[in-house]
């Protein structure tokens, strides 16, 4: 069995179960995040997204200040905050805020896409032109809080000098270029849109230029993870998988895909869309899944992995978090 040598981080996508109040969800992501903190993680991030029945996670500075509030160690953020959706001056003050309650736990990942579809953008009010000010934006909001601002008599209160550290998130060269020329850390969401994940990887590392915030590049790779305790249940939650995102890849707003026709979906050939969103998956047995994640940051150079724990279930998503950590001994912080 090989060991995994580099940090592990979470992605917890708040997800919300057929007929689950929200409630029940949100309070699950607070016992996921206590038991990766009791586990020795390095860090549980949520994601913006807006308008998904399935996922809870549309304000993850609320949902990051509540999971905090409960947990004492564990570092949290954001995987991302969408800027675009944003004015940055608004994520200083909200992230200013968190960094003030919880010194030194605070992550602020940064993504240039919407999180969500085009009618609700509007919704959002904004454009879909707001990505093309995303690079001005995100030196806007790092000004903000290192107390350097940008805007002549404007500081982020709170967050002025606060210095959360910011994340350069994407699944594009464009976010690899980016980040590397402002000398941060980024993190490719390859659990989900793998394409171009060495390519990107391979780019940021070339043209990396050092920052007050960063020395040398860190970069991060998303992975799907499903560890069980034998590898049926793991091909049974795999299975569950590709049809929750069947559903919502291929519903219709207001008509969702009813179990024959997601099953219908899997057998043609869209199937080939869903295999591919999900290539970069770790499932099976401890030993299976601790070979996977050590030849996958082999491959990538990833000098961090942030697991997406997909199990259909919170016992599933927690029982997962335990057969991993028994593999990976190497549970210690991440240096940035």
């Amino acid at each position: 069995m090989a060991a995994v040598s580099v940090p592990l981080s979470l992605l917890d996508l708040a997800s919300v179960g057929e007929g689950q109040p929200v409630g029940d969800a949100l309070r699950q992501t607070v016992t996921f995040a206590q038991k990766a903190e009791e586990l020795g993680y390095t860090r549980v991030w949520y994601a913006e997204h807006h308008n998904m029945r399935s996922i809870a996670s549309s304000a993850p500075a609320v949902l990051i200040a509540h999971v905090a509030a409960n947990t004492s160690t564990i570092r949290l953020g954001s995987g991302g905050v969408m800027l675009p959706n944003h004015a940055p001056l608004v994520i200083a003050e909200q992230f200013g805020t968190l960094g003030a309650l919880h010194p030194g736990r605070i992550d602020l990942g940064l993504g240039r896409a919407p999180g969500t579809d085009m009618t609700t953008l509007r919704a959002l009010r904004r454009t879909a032109d707001g990505a093309a000010t995303f690079p001005q934006d995100v030196l806007e909001l790092q000004g903000y809080l290192t107390g350097e601002s940008r805007v002549p008599g404007v500081n982020a209160q709170p967050g002025h000098g606060i210095d959360v550290p910011l994340y350069m998130l994407g699944s594009s060269l464009f976010g690899a270029q980016l980040a590397a020329q402002l000398g941060l850390p980024y993190a490719f969401a390859s659990h989900f849109s793998p394409g171009a994940l060495f390519d990107a990887a391979r780019i940021y590392r070339e043209e990396f230029q050092p920052s007050q915030q960063l020395a040398a590049p860190h970069f991060i790779a998303a992975v799907n993870v499903l560890a069980a305790d034998t590898d049926e249940e793991a091909e049974r939650q795999y299975q569950a998988r590709r049809r929750m995102v069947a559903r919502v890849l291929f519903s219709r707003p207001g008509r969702p895909l009813s179990p024959d026709e997601i099953e219908l979906v899997i057998a043609s050939p869209q199937a080939a869309q869903l295999e591919s969103m999900m290539r970069c998956t770790a499932k099976g047995q401890p030993a299976d899944v601790a070979d996977y994640l050590a030849d996958f940051a082999e491959r990538t150079g990833a000098d961090e992995l942030i697991t997406v724990h997909q199990a259909d279930s919170l016992d599933g998503r927690l029982r997962s978090l335990e057969l991993l950590a028994s593999v990976a001994p190497a549970l210690t912080p991440a240096a940035v």
